[in-house]
């Protein structure tokens, strides 16, 4: 006996990709990820590929993992996707020390985000 599989978390026409530790703050990460929210894929490649922010190039790579996902998976026209859903949490927080003066030390917070992006297929009727 196997076990069965898991059901699909998101819908026929959709796929998923999820980035778990991306170095920065989940603050700065979901201003890179309002860039993109609703847009199309090829348009949001671009915002992505050509934005001054840092967090973008992880943000591209999520979203260039999620058109595959559609691509190969999941059997999707990738001209048709467009960015459903654009997800930002935290995730871990590394704890470092960092020496002072006068025998003190301070605590250096490193956060580190969660990205989860959904493309789905449009379909042709809903566009004007």
């Amino acid at each position: 006996m196997s076990k069965q599989s898991a059901p699909r978390r998101v819908a026929e026409n959709e796929a998923l990709a999820v980035g778990t530790t991306i170095r920065g703050s989940a603050q700065k990460l979901n201003l890179v990820a309002g860039l993109i929210r609703g847009k199309k894929v090829e348009d949001a490649l671009n915002i992505l590929t050509f934005s001054k922010r840092a967090m973008a190039q992880d943000a591209r790579k999520v979203l260039a993992s999620a058109i595959a996902n559609a691509e190969n998976n999941h059997n999707l026209d990738v001209d048709a996707l467009v960015v459903a859903e654009a997800s930002v949490g935290k995730s871990i927080t590394m704890k470092r020390f960092h020496t002072r003066g006068r025998g003190k030390s301070t605590r250096i917070l490193k956060p580190f985000s969660r990205l989860r992006i959904v493309v789905r297929e449009q379909s042709d009727e809903g566009e004007a």
